[in-house]
């Protein structure tokens, strides 16, 4: 997980904003360059280049009120690994894991008029303006009515999810606290899964009185950071700190048991701010897009849970999020386009034929450990199977944001 994540934050803090730019005006240029609009959305192209210390750039740095669809690409640059949008220091949608020379990948949400901004960090010129013109249109009818019933019933899987969270961390706490080394290693796995769930949805909270850009107060990185990624002005918390501590140094220390105390208010907090969520059609798309990317480049390549190796039970978490997330689209997305539709749900239960593969009751958790000579022998055949889940499920996002 990057410093700060946040992908279907565009309305899940009950409204539309907009985003940002990562390019200023051309110089001699005092009028905005408006995006063009194709297939009912704004499109505007993100490029990442290691020139100039790290570059940001933008093809057009303005777009009407509406749906935007933002495709990045990371050419050549090797300080920067994400793209977040920004709106009063909330964190409305971004994309990450951005390595040099990956495929493009894009973003769809729905915006109102106002000055926003793209953040990139480790970019030479980190944050700069994006405009965005006009409103944003109300949706009517049948199939926005569909999606506003979905956005409904998502928000109450998600708050469902964080309070099964919050029991099975206190349960972790609880463990950790007594000093039972097996317990809490029955109940990490567990506790971790509720998280991947959901995590496109939740992991760009920032606790109050802290900026979008301050680790020291994102739930995410107090939550889920790796080793990969720490900011050492911050350092390391959450669960895999744990991990790294029942796992790799085999013991509960006093550290463990205030990074576990610790680890459990957070998820209280978490819990609290949940259940405020609003959703956008378009935010159920991205975070499921977004669960998906989770799956190929940090449980496929084993980088998530790297001292206990409980990835494919995060895979199937992430995968579950996901299909969550697209079932409550399904109904509308039928009448808009049922071979798309037919086909991302077929996809979906290829994965599903898969991951059952690795099922092991004996393993907490349930699925095996991902050891490796297990990553050898089958990463590709998992990367494989996400990525033709992924081509269909990129598309939904756009399409449910320009639905009337």
């Amino acid at each position: 997980m990057p410093r700060i994540k946040s992908l279907v934050h565009s309305l899940r803090f009950g409204g539309i904003t907009g985003l940002a730019a990562l390019m200023p005006l051309l110089p001699g240029s005092a009028l905005a360059s408006e995006a063009p609009i194709h297939n009912g959305a704004s499109q505007v192209a993100i490029t990442l280049t290691g020139d100039k210390g790290g570059s940001c750039k933008l093809d057009h740095d303005a777009a009407k009120a509406g749906p935007v669809t933002f495709k990045v690409t990371n050419k050549t640059a090797t300080s920067i690994n994400e793209v977040e949008l920004l709106s009063n220091d909330r964190i409305l949608g971004e994309k990450e894991n951005l390595a040099p020379g990956l495929p493009t990948v894009g973003f769809t949400v729905t915006l109102g008029g106002g000055k926003y901004q793209i953040y990139c960090p480790g970019a030479a010129k980190e944050t700069v303006a994006f405009t965005v013109k006009g409103k944003a249109v109300k949706k009517s009818g049948t199939v926005a009515n569909l999606f506003a019933d979905g956005t409904k019933g998502y928000a109450h899987y998600v708050d469902g999810v964080v309070d099964a969270m919050v029991t099975a961390v206190g349960q972790l706490n609880a463990a950790i606290q007594a000093g039972d080394i097996d317990k809490a290693k029955a109940v990490y796995p567990g506790s971790r899964a509720f998280y991947e769930r959901i995590e496109s949805d939740v992991d760009g909270f920032v606790l109050p009185g802290f900026k979008a850009t301050d680790n020291a107060g994102n739930l995410d990185y107090l939550i889920d950071m790796r080793a990969s990624n720490l900011d050492p002005a911050v350092g390391w918390h959450g669960f895999h700190a744990i991990e790294r501590d029942l796992y790799q140094n085999n013991a509960i220390t006093d550290g463990t048991k205030k990074l576990a105390a610790e680890l459990y208010a957070n998820v209280k907090k978490l819990d609290e701010l949940a259940g405020k969520l609003k959703y956008q059609p378009e935010d159920l798309a991205n975070g499921a897009a977004d669960l998906l990317e989770e799956v190929q480049t940090s449980k496929i390549t084993g980088e998530e849970e790297a001292f206990s190796h409980v990835d494919l039970i995060d895979f199937a978490a992430n995968i579950e999020g996901a299909e969550q997330a697209f079932a409550f689209l399904k109904p509308g997305m039928e009448k808009i386009d049922p071979d798309l539709t037919s086909l991302v749900a077929k996809q979906f239960a290829n994965v599903h034929k898969v991951i059952e593969t690795y099922r092991d009751p004996k393993v907490p958790g349930g699925y095996k450990v991902y050891t490796a000579a297990l990553k050898a022998s089958d990463a590709a055949k998992l990367s494989k199977i996400i990525q033709a889940l992924q081509e269909p499920l990129s598309k939904i996002s756009e399409k449910v944001a320009t639905a009337r």
